[in-house]
């Protein structure tokens, strides 16, 4: 009975062994079967680790937002006899991921995950922020509608204000300036925003500074990847500090 090993992968254009451990490394090299959103792209993955990996010996299945419960299932008989890798487009697989339900069907199944240690975007904007890390919620993308995604962002603030929490969320890369935009004519001035880009590559942009700040300086974040948190400092971090 094979395992399900859930695959790190680069945030970027970086090298790889400098963002994926060695032993995570060797054990990719192991796998035989793997599952992911573009088996094109993971070939691409498999040869910047080892140019000597022989692909045709491998077996590729696809795995997106457009995958039926069917095709989900037909993942299940690999992991009779093999090791099975789900490999994200970028970073840690199962979250904003579609692996994930490959994930809950194989747990139904008895079979056993072995997540692997690798860059999370998510993860590394948060600390890389001065947030609250202790609470903290990942919100995915924003609705696209304009007149929602205004009204989730007032609503992503009031929460950060009255519980002490980060919002943290993402968008498509060619909608971030006008995200940006709309935080910055919605949230108050004294809100902290926290704008990740580019995470672990040679044009890593992070930086933090309240809404008004932001005013000043536009960030160039056209089309590149981004993560957005939002926080306002609440009392009981005051509270907190006093005991």
């Amino acid at each position: 009975m094979g395992k399900l090993f859930l695959i790190p992968n680069t945030l970027g254009k970086t090298d790889i062994y400098g963002v994926i451990p060695s032993e995570v490394i060797v054990m990719i090299k192991q796998i035989k079967v793997f599952a992911s959103e573009n088996p094109k792209n993971t070939r691409h993955f498999l040869k910047q680790i080892d140019k000597s990996i022989v692909l045709d010996e491998l077996v590729f299945l696809e795995l997106n937002e457009h995958s039926d419960r069917k095709s989900i299932e037909a993942c299940l008989p690999y992991l009779e006899k093999n090791d099975v890798g789900i490999i994200s487009e970028a970073g840690c697989p199962g979250i904003a991921d579609p692996g994930a339900e490959l994930v809950a069907l194989v747990h139904q199944k008895g079979f056993q995950v072995v997540p692997l240690v690798g860059p999370s975007s998510i993860l590394l904007a948060l600390i890389a922020s001065g947030f609250n890390g202790q609470h903290f919620s990942f919100n995915g993308y924003l609705p696209v509608k304009s007149h929602e995604r205004i009204k989730a962002l007032k609503n992503f603030e009031r929460q950060s204000q009255q519980e002490n929490r980060t919002q943290i969320f993402i968008e498509t890369p060619y909608r971030n300036l006008k995200l940006f935009e709309e935080i910055i004519q919605t949230l108050h001035a004294e809100t902290l925003l926290s704008i990740a880009c580019d995470i672990t590559t040679e044009n890593e942009f992070i930086k933090t500074m309240s809404v008004q700040e932001w005013k000043q300086q536009k960030p160039d974040i056209h089309k590149r990847p981004a993560i957005f948190l939002i926080y306002v400092p609440g009392s009981s971090s005051v509270k907190r500090n006093k005991k």
